[in-house]
């Protein structure tokens, strides 16, 4: 996929003495849906609405295909955005807060009606083009709004923050809406979120920012096998942080010699970060290295939860099957089931 219809270059804005965003760069493909993830003020929001137009940058570029849109006021940006609030007009029915935009672009009545309830059959809820917002649960509203945004065929869709007002199954069936709905019209979307699960479940790449810069961006999986340094490996996932040896390109931890991704920390005592799948378990009644405090069921999979002798508690995935044996009580020896890990001077 060609990273070169959106380009954003170099993005800087400050906010009085607050750096929001710092030398911010970002290609998305046609067609792509990106996120953009981290932490609240880590500046995905203020990079959603320099590309929208919404805010102006310091410094920096934007172009969609070869359009530099640097200097183009938003409403001239052909761009969709649905925020967090449902912005849906009250004394108007859904249908025409959907045919809005179109009447605002002088569509002629016919023609935009019809491109309402096109979309809103596509949303499901064509059933309801004739109520009013205050009528609609807060999961219709937010489609209503999404049929909006995409009733005048946006070249890029900006979401920001849509669903996190909403409950947590309502967020799971529409993040899903939203997937279906991108995939089958092929929209250019930029997606804003502080919810890993959301982001990673929908995706075609996630990128993950701090403290105003873009720390990495890369598919759900190779972000989360692959994290290229410790906040991104701390804040993608559940990550166990414990202590190691590091003698130049290897790092002893529970007895095993593993290889460090990282080359940055010198050698002696460590954090080490492993992932809770790759923690494996066996009861003992000698060498132990922890006790099992708790036992999450999860369905197929349960979270067994563990205190090492030093205190620091390390987070075990196994099957429910599997997991069934460590009772809160049980001493276990751990061992880790993984080839190379990164670390840290803690």
């Amino acid at each position: 996929m060609s990273q070169n219809y959106l380009k954003v270059k170099g993005l800087s804005k400050k906010f009085g003495n607050v750096v929001a965003l710092n030398n911010f760069s970002l290609e998305v493909a046609r067609g792509e849906l990106v996120t953009l993830l981290g932490p609240s003020g880590c500046g995905k929001t203020t990079a959603l609405r320099l590309v929208a137009g919404l805010e102006r940058q310091d410094s920096g570029t934007i172009f969609l295909e070869s359009r530099d849109l640097t200097l183009i006021p938003a409403h001239h940006r052909n761009m969709g955005m649905v925020f967090q609030a449902y912005s849906l007009f009250p004394n108007l029915t859904v249908a025409e807060n959907v045919a809005f935009g179109l009447q605002m672009r002088k569509v002629d009545r016919s023609a935009r009606i019809k491109k309402a309830h096109e979309l809103l059959d596509l949303v499901g809820l064509d059933s309801q083009s004739a109520r009013f917002p205050h009528q609609l649960s807060g999961g219709q509203q937010q489609r209503v709004a999404l049929a909006r945004a995409l009733a005048f065929e946006p070249e890029i869709l900006l979401l920001d923050e849509p669903l996190s007002a909403l409950d947590a199954q309502v967020r799971s069936n529409l993040r899903e809406e939203i997937r279906r709905l991108q995939l089958s019209l092929g929209t250019t979307t930029l997606f804003v979120t502080h919810d890993q699960e959301e982001a990673m479940s929908i995706s075609d790449r996630v990128g993950v920012m701090n403290e105003g810069r873009l720390e990495q961006i890369d598919t759900p999986d190779d972000l989360y096998n692959h994290p290229k340094n410790v906040f991104i490996a701390n804040f993608v996932g559940l990550m166990n942080q414990v202590s190691g040896t590091k003698t130049g390109k290897s790092v002893s931890v529970f007895g095993a010699n593993l290889k460090v991704k990282n080359e940055v920390v010198t050698d002696g005592r460590v954090l080490v970060y492993i992932r809770p799948e790759f923690v494996e378990l066996e009861c003992t009644e000698s060498d132990a290295d922890a006790k099992v405090i708790s036992r999450l069921f999860l369905g197929s999979v349960s979270q067994v939860i563990c205190q090492l002798n030093d205190g620091t508690i390390v987070h075990s995935l196994l099957s429910s099957r599997m997991s069934a044996e460590f009772a809160p009580g049980i001493r276990v020896k751990i061992r880790v089931n993984e080839d190379e890990v990164l670390v840290s001077n803690g």
